[in-house]
């Protein structure tokens, strides 16, 4: 029986993943809510982890402590994430930044030493971290501001390097991936919308799709890696980094 955890179920690429989940036979899916209610609209097979929040020191703890049972973890998707707009002209936003580095960078240290250190994450379980291509400090080629979302998603690829380093004597998997741009709320809300056509953006189901994919076929070769497993396509400036005929999925620079 397979048994997954996803960090942030209750919306976009983290419900899709959710309920992909629980349509496969023998799989235990946890996810976690800010909420402290069950989201509606979900299969009644997932077992909510309400009032988890990521701007807590505790939220390590408060994830240990709704995991049933002592058997460890197969897969952990940790995909929670705030995307709040800035630039240099208006200036950032303090609180913002907080937020941001908090939930991106931060919260994953605790929620992945707090599992391993209660057993959770034993040889062969493996740890994917949402990321994202605007963490690719190599990528980024023109100025564009939103500081803190393209430095928290940098701060957590480092997060995963580290990471997979420690737990490589436990056998743990960690890895670091930029799920492709899609079409959710957060992206509409900073005004991406524009962009979706033009950067072949995906939904979340489709991005769901490709990272279980992802998480099947992945191994310790792997670990500590960046990767897109949907490869270049959505990647504006990877071209003019990378060069051409790039391959899927495709290992992306720090």
């Amino acid at each position: 029986m397979l048994r997954v955890l996803i960090v942030g179920a209750s919306r976009g690429l983290g419900a899709s993943l959710a309920k992909q989940y629980a349509a496969k036979d023998g799989t235990t899916v946890y996810g976690t809510a800010r909420s402290d209610s069950s989201p509606e609209g979900f299969p009644e097979s997932i077992k909510w982890l309400s009032g988890v929040d990521l701007m807590k020191p505790d939220v390590g703890d408060s994830i240990v402590g709704g995991v049933q049972g002592s058997k460890p973890l197969d897969i952990v998707i940790i995909t929670a994430g705030v995307f709040k707009t800035e630039d240099f002209k208006s200036g950032p936003k303090w609180n913002d930044e907080l937020q941001m580095y908090t939930t991106s960078s931060i919260a994953p240290v605790f929620i992945v030493h707090r599992l391993a250190q209660s057993g959770l994450l034993q040889k062969g379980s493996k740890v994917i971290l949402v990321s994202s291509e605007a963490g690719s400090i190599a990528l980024r080629t023109e100025a564009e501001g939103n500081y803190a979302h393209h430095a928290s998603k940098a701060a957590l690829n480092m997060v995963g390097k580290l990471l997979s380093q420690d737990l490589k004597e436990k056998g743990v998997v960690v890895s670091i991936v930029h799920p492709g741009f899609m079409r959710t709320e957060m992206t509409r809300d900073v005004g991406f919308e524009q962009f979706w056509d033009k950067f072949h953006a995906v939904t979340p189901e489709e991005a769901a799709k490709s990272l279980i994919d992802w998480a099947e076929k992945l191994d310790m070769s792997k670990s500590g890696q960046f990767w897109a497993p949907r490869g270049p396509e959505d990647i504006g400036t990877v071209e003019e980094v990378l060069g051409k005929s790039l391959p899927t999925p495709l290992e992306l620079p720090w």
